[in-house]
């Protein structure tokens, strides 16, 4: 028992040096010019050893993704926990949470941004094999979400909604040369209180209809497949718009 459990720390801790040594010569060489043969010898192990962990480039590329995934949440579980924050101040700490994690990494970002618009491609953001890791960033804006008074729509939609707006604010953060990335925060800060402001408008009933048809036209063109259908007229307004 013993034994197996000295194997199994030792195998994380190689898996751990191959992937660290991967993303820092990714960072320092960029992507396409850095070779596994290359990694493998940086991190002391044969070739061999890093295929058996990595088999691709974009294997170790998906567990950055992954590692990243998990620090947001973990940084958010942390901020919530406190408890007493209004919803502008949660999504903020999401948002403000994921700038801060990846701050260090704006320029490989850029690298791996550039597969974005080949969904096919397994580094893709939009990706099937990015799936899994995207599943579970909007699962990070429902926690941010909580309990708050919402009608269900646009509960349902919102989580998505706010993941598609931080990938938006990504891609300007890799543009942004202003000391710090401020422009970037100040930009985040402004979206939250826009977003807010917006959903107290959105939960007026006579809105009702119109946010049913929005939602029926992003379910028909794939956008929202979950999104509840238009309300009839005569449809009672759900207790969290009266």
């Amino acid at each position: 028992m013993f034994k197996t459990a000295t194997t199994h720390k030792r195998s994380a801790e190689t898996r751990a040096r191959i992937l660290q040594t991967a993303l820092d010569t990714f960072r320092r060489v960029g992507l396409d010019a850095a070779t596994m043969r290359q990694i493998s010898k940086d991190a002391g192990v044969a070739l061999g050893a890093a295929y058996y962990y990595f088999p691709s480039k974009e294997a170790i590329v998906q567990a950055f993704y992954e590692g990243v995934q998990e620090e947001h949440r973990q940084r958010v579980e942390v901020a919530l926990a406190a408890g007493g924050l209004d919803l502008e101040a949660r999504l903020r700490a999401a948002l403000h949470s994921k700038l801060d994690i990846l701050e260090g990494d704006r320029k490989f970002l850029g690298a791996l941004f550039r597969y974005t618009g080949e969904p096919g491609h397994p580094l893709s953001v939009l990706s099937d094999d990015a799936r899994p890791v995207r599943e579970q960033s909007i699962a990070v804006f429902a926690s941010a979400v909580g309990d708050e008074k919402l009608p269900d729509d646009i509960r349902a939609f919102l989580p998505t909604t706010l993941w598609a707006l931080h990938m938006a604010i990504l891609l300007y953060f890799i543009y942004d040369t202003s000391a710090n990335q401020q422009r970037t925060r100040k930009l985040v800060d402004g979206a939250i209180a826009l977003v807010v402001r917006a959903l107290a408008l959105a939960k007026f009933p006579f809105l009702k209809l119109i946010r049913g048809s929005l939602f029926s036209l992003l379910r028909d063109a794939g956008l929202f497949p979950n999104a509840p259908s238009a309300p009839s007229p005569a449809a009672p307004s759900s207790p969290q718009e009266e």
